[in-house]
């Protein structure tokens, strides 16, 4: 069924590290390096929450270890959770582990960017979201491993939301299928892809996979015993031809099961490839050897046979697939491939670190550049593309859409989204071939604009001399265009032809807005870095044409000429502070359980002002019901000695109140700006801040403050502090 790995971590990464390490079959000098490292995180973790932590860096380094992975990669992973969750801030990361360590577990973190390719609810959020893909781009062409980090770190999220609640299957299965199983398609990473797409269809779709999971097992046995007679069979044939290579049956992958299914309309009994034959043979031409020597042993089915060696798949895939008609006339699915088309297979970009060093490292490099060349295509054009939304769409197509080749008049192959057209095509070869496009050929015939490329097609595109493109290609109705580069393209051409008009109208309404904030047009150098534009003519011309936002700019020069001093942003903060301080709201009364009974009369100790997901207890008190007081609350426990008998169990019940309030105190160096930096990193977290108080000691040069905060459960507790004392000078974080 689905082919996952073992784990032993549960069983020895905590217990018994040294023998965790050597489970691995590494050298003893890597042996050392990880034991070393995993010894260095521990040490820094002091809490259950960290300890959890680092079980998924340990889950994710025995998945990283399958795909050969290097030791930097492996030690990146093990403190990566930790600063995903904010245990470890970068600084400290930088601090404590080599550069090329810290720098890769930081391009990881990047990898949080391929989010922005799902949310397409609203264009609020597009410059940050496109900001977050460049760095996403940067760090995945730089260092291609953080991407398997991240990969790795998701399988293991799918396999601990095994026991979560529904909706949170179903959200994360649903992430990773149309974000991150074609992002390990695309880099070739079978192994991880087939586990990703596996583990979230079970959640997605769990009723047809235990129905194809089912029908799987209930002839294992028969179909296990006639596949070892048919490889039994391959293998003497193998033999006889002098061919070194093995065989062995290959594991079904539900999901793709299912896909074939759906894809061909067909029942399960009638798939070719539930009894499925890998050869893996040493070289290429062996691999047509082997398969002329299984030809002549069994009758194949013409119309189920595929040669991915001469034709690779859009991600480099190489192999050759054949069904046969094996004894009884049963359909056998057999692959032929070498072992390095094997490990390309199974490996993808991560098969690179395998060979670096070794006398593969030429071709296996080769591979490795091939897969990541459309990341490189993807940052150069990152740079033509300033509307935020192109890049988003560019990006998407070129991950998750399927992808057809087409071939230049020349032979040279083209890899365009599925649906391209002639003008795709063209701009795709040259921006001004698109823009003098009058024709297209495909196989020496005129075909429209609107015809939709094939794999194997070869296109000719006609031009004339001087560049004439027609408004009508950006009409979607019309399908003349249909990738998000090429109609960027023609828009910047329409736009440029404008520009001149544009500027005038831009550089009118310009001078009317800053009026309003007291500038002039000679005060908007500075946004030209700012907009990633050449010169000022270009920020008019972007305001005229509708490109840049005139009220985005405008808010940017005035907050850049009129920026506040450091003491002017602390007294503003602590004015606005002022302005909402309130008092307490009360609790609903509805949310707590006492001794077994929901709704009685209780209010929340303001000693311990404990909130959801801390052990609590009651007391009874006189004429104000029962005071609900945290478990090790020094005055519950002077009152518990005073009257054991008013102490009651008390239990959070399932409807809980939105928020409840509480304390917290930061200790810190008094400085400028102190203030400022608090109440953004509370604004930034979205917890409401009912009000504050400071003091200071002008002997010691410390700030005490107080901040009043309305919170929903301890975990954001725990956030809040681990994220106050990451701020500059603050030395203490606490709870009162």
């Amino acid at each position: 069924m689905v082919s996952v790995r073992d784990t032993h971590f549960f069983h020895s990464a905590l217990n018994d590290p040294e023998k965790w390490v050597t489970t691995f079959g590494l050298s003893k000098q890597d042996q050392k390096n990880l034991f070393d490292n995993y010894h260095k995180v521990i040490d820094l973790c002091d809490s259950e929450q960290q300890v959890e932590a680092l079980k998924l860096g340990c889950e994710m380094v025995e998945i990283l270890v399958t795909l050969n992975m290097d030791m930097d990669t492996l030690n990146a992973a093990l403190i990566f959770p930790l600063l995903a969750q904010e245990v470890l801030s970068t600084e400290k990361v930088e601090e404590l582990w080599p550069k090329r360590i810290a720098k890769l577990a930081k391009g990881a973190m990047e990898m949080e960017g391929i989010r922005a390719l799902q949310d397409r609810g609203g264009q609020s959020n597009v410059v940050s979201q496109v900001d977050n893909l460049r760095h996403m781009l940067l760090a995945m062409v730089e260092d291609v491993r953080a991407v398997v980090i991240k990969l790795a770190e998701r399988i293991c999220y799918l396999r601990q939301v095994k026991i979560a609640d529904e909706e949170t299957k179903v959200q994360l299965a649903h992430e990773i299928s149309t974000i991150y199983a074609p992002l390990a398609n695309r880099l070739g990473i079978g192994q991880l892809k087939w586990e990703l797409e596996d583990l979230s269809f079970r959640y997605l779709q769990a009723k047809t996979y235990k129905t194809i999971a089912k029908q799987l097992d209930e002839k294992r046995i028969d179909r296990e015993n006639y596949i070892h007679h048919f490889v039994e069979t391959v293998k003497a044939s193998l033999t006889e031809m002098n061919i070194e290579g093995t065989a062995y049956g290959r594991p079904k992958h539900i999901y793709s099961i299912y896909r074939k299914m759906q894809n061909k309309d067909l029942k399960f009994d009638e798939l070719y490839d539930v009894r499925a034959v890998r050869v893996v043979v040493e070289k290429l031409q062996d691999c047509y050897a082997a398969l002329g020597a299984i030809h002549t042993k069994w009758r194949h089915i013409p119309r189920e046979f595929d040669d991915y060696i001469a034709n690779p798949k859009p991600n480099g895939y190489q192999s050759i697939h054949t069904v046969v008609l094996g004894d009884g006339g049963k359909p056998v699915e057999v692959q032929i491939r070498t072992q390095q088309m094997h490990e390309d297979s199974e490996l993808g970009v991560a098969a690179h670190w395998k060979y670096k060093e070794g006398s593969a490292g030429g071709k296996s490099a080769s591979n490795y550049e091939e897969k990541i060349a459309w990341l490189r295509k993807l940052l150069a054009w990152q740079e033509d593309m300033k509307e935020g939304d192109d890049l988003v769409e560019e990006i998407r197509s070129q991950v998750f859409n399927d992808r057809v080749y087409v071939f230049t008049p020349k032979g040279e192959v083209i890899d365009l989204p599925a649906g391209s057209t002639p003008l795709d095509f063209a701009y795709y070869i040259h921006s001004q071939i698109g823009h003098r496009c009058i024709g297209a050929k495909v196989a020496d015939h005129i075909v429209p604009f609107t015809y939709q490329l094939k794999t194997g097609d070869q296109v000719e595109i006609l031009t004339q001399k001087e560049p004439n493109p027609s408004r009508d290609w950006l009409n979607p109705q019309l399908g003349y265009i249909n990738a998000p580069r090429a109609r960027h393209k023609v828009a910047s051409w329409f736009r440029q032809q404008d520009k001149e008009k544009n500027v005038i109208a831009g550089r009118e309404l310009l001078e009317v807005e800053l009026l309003k904030v007291g500038l002039k047009l000679t005060d908007i150098t500075p946004a030209i870095s700012r907009f990633n534009v050449a010169t000022a003519d270009d920020i008019c011309a972007g305001v005229g044409n509708g490109d840049l936002r005139i009220n985005q700019l405008i808010h940017f020069l005035d907050g850049y000429h009129h920026k506040q001093t450091l003491e002017e942003q602390d007294e503003a903060a602590l004015l606005e502070l002022k302005s909402k301080v309130q008092s307490a709201p009360k609790n609903s009364g509805k949310d707590i359980i006492i001794d077994g009974v929901g709704n009685l009369m209780h209010n929340i100790a303001r000693c311990c002002q404990p909130v959801p997901g801390e052990e609590i207890a009651g007391y009874i008190t006189q004429g104000r019901g029962i005071s609900i007081h945290r478990k090790n609350c020094e005055q519950l426990a002077d009152l518990a000695e005073a009257h054991p008998e008013r102490i009651t169990e008390a239990n959070w019940g399932d409807s809980q109140s939105s928020a409840y309030t509480l304390t917290l105190r930061l200790i810190a160096a008094d400085r400028k700006g102190l203030l400022k930096d608090i109440t953004t990193l509370v604004s930034n977290e979205k917890v409401n801040l009912m009000g504050v108080s400071s003091q200071t000691n002008a002997k010691t040069m410390t700030a005490t403050i107080d901040l009043y905060l309305e919170v929903e459960n301890n975990k954001e507790i725990s956030r809040l502090l681990n994220k106050f004392k990451q701020l500059k000078d603050v030395s203490e974080a606490l709870r009162l």
